[in-house]
């Protein structure tokens, strides 16, 4: 057990300690602030504050810890051996030259997000306004870099300390917006795609169509069996996230009571974890996200675990809070739709701190690294592709984090102009956990 002695034990220094110590380096700790405990400590220990105490082990701080409430911070990023950090600390006797607990609260916790912000085009906050992407660090997970750098100074000192060890895994994400192409999608909306196609002489997709209609063809959308299948060979925690939103602007799904798609889901579950794909409507609404969520329990028979907001829209602290309320265990939405690279800085899971009321809460966050894909120009070619997931996949083994790429169904589709999706699942799925 490592004994930590701050001046004042605050919320947010309780959670800062505990995810870097338990949940990355697998390290109990207690905080005091009593001197004569920390001194009376025979055992691995350190200060933390703005001078130390003594010759122990010492990490300066700066004010975020102990402030309540958001204020304006001028962060200045630094260059730092290979990689980069911010706020800097100075004191001669400081193990670290910036305070890499604070600095991994404004990260986690999404303390920028809370701040004024230019929006996008559907409200969320863009990743160009991000410090990780105006300083060239949005690609590297820094929070467990620097935990690392952390616990090589720990060891340095206390060579006798045990860390549990953590596992890199990789979880893959199907996000699934629209089920069917063609199926069960109702007499309106089939003879106006149908009508489409003749006009743009697509008649191909046109002949698809029809032999879907009449139950010759397998929809080109369902491509669950080959999920199915590789889980089969392979066990993953790979999450099947399906959108049951009523139909929208944005939401383009067939009715969740439909037979058929019930079928699917059901079918699905009994190989593959299921969630709920938040329609954009339900993002910042209680009574809409609480009609989606009895809809999926209703088909799956069990509580709703795991869920992922449409378009990776995350309203900070608003839609966290209503996940806590309705009983939301994960979500997947942390990240960016055209970048890839760490939205929170990390690829460890995290609990979600709610700044507002200064509290940790029980809601785990998941953070992906790459999603989005198909629609963006870097992932044109099979070859560009292939080395962006590996470059990342190694980027995450290098720190035994969690690798979450998010794929849609429609990827694997016949009607997709890149036909070499499945094998890039193939090869991300067949990559070796450590």
């Amino acid at each position: 057990m490592l004994l930590i002695y701050v001046q004042k034990i605050t919320p947010r220094v309780s959670y800062i300690f505990k995810h870097i110590c338990r949940r990355i380096l697998g390290i109990e700790v207690d905080l005091t602030s009593k001197i004569e405990v920390f001194i009376a400590h025979d055992g691995p220990k350190f200060s933390y504050g703005k001078q130390p105490l003594g010759k122990e082990l010492y990490f300066q701080s700066v004010e975020l810890l102990f402030e309540h409430g958001l204020n304006a911070i001028d962060i200045h990023v630094l260059d730092w051996e290979e990689t980069k950090c911010f706020f800097e600390v100075k004191h001669p006797n400081t193990a670290l030259p910036f305070d890499i607990f604070a600095a991994s609260f404004y990260l986690l916790t999404r303390y920028e997000e809370y701040l004024p912000h230019v929006k996008d085009n559907l409200g969320r906050f863009p990743a160009i306004e991000s410090i990780g992407y105006d300083n060239g660090f949005l690609q590297d997970p820094v929070v467990d870099i620097w935990a690392l750098k952390f616990k090589k100074v720990l060891v340095d000192k206390y060579s006798n300390l045990e860390f549990d060890k953590k596992k890199f895994t990789i979880t893959p994400i199907i996000s699934v917006s629209e089920t069917f192409a063609y199926k069960d999608k109702g007499v309106l909306r089939s003879l106006g795609g149908s009508l489409r196609d003749l006009w743009r002489l697509k008649l191909d997709e046109l002949s698809d169509r029809i032999r879907v209609i009449l139950g010759f063809k397998k929809d080109p959308f369902d491509t669950f069996d080959f999920i199915i299948d590789l889980q089969k060979q392979k066990k993953r925690k790979c999450k099947v996230l399906f959108g049951l939103g009523d139909y929208s602007n944005y939401e383009k799904n067939i009715g969740y009571n439909n037979p058929q798609h019930r079928i699917v889901i059901k079918h699905i579950s009994d190989y593959i974890d299921v969630g709920l794909k938040v329609s954009y409507e339900a993002i910042s609404d209680l009574l809409t996200l609480n009609k989606e969520k009895q809809r999926i329990e209703g088909i799956l028979n069990r509580r709703l675990k795991y869920a992922l907001c449409s378009f990776f829209k995350i309203k900070l602290p608003e839609a966290y809070r209503n996940f806590i309320e309705l009983e939301i265990q994960e979500d997947y939405s942390m990240g960016y739709s055209r970048y890839s690279g760490f939205r929170a800085g990390t690829c460890t899971p995290f609990m979600f701190y709610d700044l507002d009321y200064e509290v940790q809460t029980p809601l785990v966050i998941y953070s992906f690294c790459i999603a989005n894909l198909g629609k963006r120009e870097d992932f044109e070619s099979e070859t560009a592709t292939r080395n962006e997931i590996t470059t990342y996949i190694e980027k995450v083994k290098k720190v035994d984090g969690v690798f979450i790429p998010i794929f849609s169904n429609i990827l694997f589709s016949e009607l997709h102009s890149q036909t070499f999706w499945k094998s890039i699942f193939e090869f991300m799925w067949n990559t070796e956990d450590e």
